[in-house]
């Protein structure tokens, strides 16, 4: 696989954990909740698209191989 592609879609994944962790926390903070719940909540979220994306990989390269 080629370096270039496998850093952009590392970097791709980690902008979308950050996107959904931001909004996480963002709505987690509207809906009332405190500072550390909120981040706990936003920590939450970036870890299982984190996880999420590993998974995938896996099953892809699994398939693809």
């Amino acid at each position: 696989m080629n370096v270039a592609v496998l850093l952009l879609t590392t970097a791709l994944v980690l902008v979308v954990a950050v996107l959904a962790a931001a909004g996480a926390g963002k709505l987690a903070r509207l809906d009332g909740a405190t500072y550390p719940a909120a981040l706990t909540r936003a920590a939450t979220a970036f870890t299982t698209v984190l996880t999420l994306a590993t998974a995938a990989a896996g099953a892809l390269t699994v398939l693809l191989t």
